[in-house]
């Protein structure tokens, strides 16, 4: 049995009128550049996501960027963050001339550890970034705390937290700003990149306005160096037409993962954990295994698709080696690195699929 770590193409042909007649309608109505569905779009996430304002951006890395240059992020300056993540994170701080400053994950969550972040802080630290991996969000209460002590910004990463609350609140609600992604596989995708930065800041999201248009309002007149990153008017129609859906898709993952965690208990795998201040939205249900490799590939052999997220951890990235680090700095980012395994979670799981991964994953179990 074919078991995929996503199925766009059923998504779609489950919402396809309203798709339709969305993309129809930007076209009919020929507005491409921050258009009507771009405003309504922001106005519905920002409420959604628990934030006063959203800005929409062309990609998920580019909230990144923008959110860091809107708080001033620069040559000089340090931004503590998390190794074991998508490198936009890490790339967005070092774009800006600022160097990436990495501290150690807690291994239960895979999120960054608060304890391991004040022993990074220097004079030159402007700013904190977490990432909400997986779809859990990191421990803002304990962030917040650091931040305050020490007088600096945060900016989270959220591009596969949508939906996630921490202590009874959503993402949004938290940091100088959140970051989304709305890359086709996210919970929330669109048909290509997008991307939004939220925050509660108006004088911050006036900025981020301006510096996703060149610098511009819109008119020949320049108040920042800036940008060329707008949300596609067409990619925000179609995330209008998804994002009625979203709660149902966020349960369905949930529900998909408590399957999981049923039917794979008592096989000495380390399964996903959830804060019981968090409400995880399981953008990816990961496990550990240190037989990692083979029991990828034994899956494989069962046609069942799975994902490592991710497979070294960046402070040993080639492109990042001029940070200094080495094998052994960040001891449980690596371990992570050499162990996570995600199996497929997404909405339009089967029953059928979701006892056959687990049944796979049984039998490589019997042979250890």
């Amino acid at each position: 049995m074919r078991v995929p770590m996503a199925d766009l193409r059923a998504q779609y042909q489950s919402i396809k009128r309203e798709m339709d007649d969305a993309v129809r309608a930007v076209m009919e109505n020929s507005a491409f550049i921050l258009g009507p569905s771009v405003k309504a779009l922001e106005e519905k996430i920002a409420e959604y996501s628990g934030a006063a304002y959203g800005i929409g951006v062309n990609s998920g890395t580019d909230a990144l960027l923008l959110a860091l240059a809107a708080i001033g992020v620069g040559p000089g300056d340090e931004v503590i963050t998390t190794p074991f993540t998508f490198v936009a994170t890490t790339e967005a701080i070092a774009l800006l001339g600022a160097k990436p400053v990495f501290a150690d994950i807690e291994p239960e969550t895979f999120n960054l550890d608060p304890e391991r972040i004040e022993e990074r802080i220097t004079p030159r630290t402007k700013a904190i970034l977490p990432v909400h991996l997986y779809g859990q969000a990191a421990d803002v209460a304990r962030i917040f705390e650091i931040a305050d002590r020490h007088g600096l910004r945060v900016i989270y990463d959220g591009a596969q937290a949508i939906g996630a609350m921490a202590h009874g609140r959503p993402i949004g609600a938290y940091g100088d700003a959140v970051t989304l992604s709305f890359f086709p596989t996210k919970n929330l995708g669109a048909a290509g990149d997008g991307g939004m930065v939220l925050t509660d800041d108006a004088e911050l999201a006036e900025k981020l306005r301006f510096l996703r248009f060149h610098g511009s309002g819109g008119t020949y007149s320049y108040k920042h160096v800036g940008y060329c990153s707008r949300l596609d008017e067409l990619q925000a129609a179609i995330l209008m037409a998804k994002l009625p859906h979203l709660d149902g898709w966020t349960e369905l993952r949930r529900r998909n993962a408590g399957t999981y965690r049923c039917l794979l208990s008592d096989l000495g795998l380390v399964q996903p954990e959830e804060e019981p201040f968090n409400k995880h939205v399981y953008h990816q249900f990961t496990i550990r295994c240190r037989e990692r490799d083979r029991l990828r590939e034994h899956l494989k052999s069962n046609e069942i698709d799975t994902g490592v997220y991710y497979p070294g951890p960046l402070h040993l990235e080639e492109a990042y080696r001029y940070l200094g680090y080495g094998p052994g700095d960040l001891p449980e980012a690596e371990r992570a690195c050499r162990e996570v395994l995600s199996l497929p979670v997404f909405p339009g799981l089967t029953e059928q699929q979701l006892a056959h991964v687990a049944h796979s994953i049984l039998s490589f179990c019997e042979q250890m």
